[in-house]
């Protein structure tokens, strides 16, 4: 049907063919593309504070630093939740498997004296 000239007796065959077509390469588009995520959700500075934790104040002062995905339009703040998710994801300290012994000697270390002093009246 790619080679032959469409009049307008074959017109709903060429559009019958075109919908299948353009059909199959949305399938193959979608066999392709990654499943969008379900927590692609655009939340306002309320929802932030809420997911991470933290107050309007220190929101501000990250996406200010640039430490804290966001996005502006207009005087408005807006956030992705997985970005929010991901960005305290980043954050996580890595766990140390120090023995008793190692622990002791680190806490013993830190520890600070008064110095003496030798006042004499």
């Amino acid at each position: 049907m790619c080679k032959e000239e469409i009049t307008f007796d074959k017109l709903p065959q060429a559009v019958a063919y075109l919908t299948e077509q353009i059909s199959e390469l949305k399938r193959l588009v979608a066999e392709i593309l990654p499943a969008p995520s379900g927590n692609r959700q655009l939340v306002g500075i309320d929802d932030a504070c809420r997911i991470i934790k933290k107050a309007k104040p220190t929101i501000y002062a990250l996406v200010r630093k640039g430490l804290l995905p966001s996005y502006k339009k207009g005087k408005q703040l807006y956030f992705y939740e997985n970005e929010l998710l991901e960005w305290i994801e980043t954050g996580r300290k890595a766990t140390s498997t120090q023995s008793y012994d190692e622990v002791l000697s680190a806490m013993q270390n830190d520890v600070r004296r008064k110095p003496k002093t030798f006042y004499k009246p």
